[in-house]
């Protein structure tokens, strides 16, 4: 059996004690202090997880290395396997992702291994607070680099959606925006990271962490449909392309809309700090 969206602590217990072909990556970060990654990572985390920096391993460092633009570039998909491979990530093995910032950075390489063609890739539902509450094994200090892994690229199994994209397709029905910021930076009241303040005209807020109950964990399938049915009313699922700042924080809002039962949707990775930072292209507040 194979985990594609979510998993539970105590399914992850049972692969670990079955013996199934598993690699756990930590994702955890911090945007105020990126610097911070490597220490919480060294204080505590799942007993053989594997750091996967956003900085370091999941975006890309210069414009000859990126596919899309924005604070957090994706890299390309070669760059990205390979990657993979220096994370020990063999072909068809269980991948578990998760951190302590409530999905905001384990989505973001679940997003980019489906983007990369592996399926068998979860989201630890509660993340590591969840881990510890039912008793899962800890680790701390430093890490064993992992034995290179023989993980291969294939068809890309989530779409991304590139500025031009959106431009042409700016106020037809055939696109629906979903934002993932705070409701503050997105009417333009705040802006603490880029150069505009404000969202794309027409985009729908929905801050990702909407989508979690009290427990930090993803809430229950009817739930979330009765949410992104109200927040469509009406609108095509099948349009929906979210985003966020940088392409990262957008992601929880994607997997809860899988959760709810819809296909999978688009995302424009560039986000409003690509948007913001391209010359002509048109700004709300409000």
């Amino acid at each position: 059996m194979t985990y594609p969206l979510l998993i539970s602590a105590a399914q992850l217990q049972a692969l670990q004690t079955g013996g199934t072909p598993l690699r756990v990556f930590d994702c955890s970060f911090d945007l105020a202090d990126p610097t911070r990654a490597d220490a919480l990572f060294a204080e505590k985390r799942i007993a053989g997880a594997v750091q996967a920096h956003l900085d370091r391993d999941l975006s890309a460092h210069s414009a000859a290395e990126a596919v899309n633009g924005g604070r957090h570039p994706l890299p390309t998909r070669e760059l990205f396997a390979r990657t993979l491979q220096a994370l020990g990530l063999n072909q068809g093995e269980q991948a578990v992702v998760y951190d302590r910032n409530g999905v905001n950075y384990a989505g973001r390489l679940w997003w980019m291994l489906k983007w990369a063609s592996h399926e068998a890739v979860a989201v630890l539902d509660g993340g590591l607070q969840a881990w510890e509450a039912a008793g899962g094994a800890l680790a701390s200090g430093p890490a064993s680099a992992p034995a290179r892994g023989n993980f291969q690229l294939g068809p890309a199994l989530r779409r991304l959606v590139q500025v031009g994209e959106v431009r042409e397709q700016l106020g037809r029905p055939s696109l629906t925006l979903i934002d993932a910021r705070g409701a503050a930076r997105y009417r333009g009241e705040v802006e603490p990271l880029d150069p505009i303040a404000g969202h794309i005209p027409g985009a729908l807020n929905r801050p990702f962490s909407d989508n979690l109950g009290a427990d930090g964990r993803f809430k229950s399938v009817a739930e979330l449909k009765t949410e992104f049915e109200q927040l469509l009313a009406g609108r095509d699922p099948a349009s929906v392309v979210h985003h966020c700042g940088s392409g990262v924080s957008a992601v929880p809002n994607v997997i809860a809309m899988e959760l709810a039962g819809y296909a999978p949707a688009g995302l424009y990775a560039g986000s409003w700090s690509e948007w913001s930072r391209t010359p002509d292209l048109p700004c709300a507040k409000g």
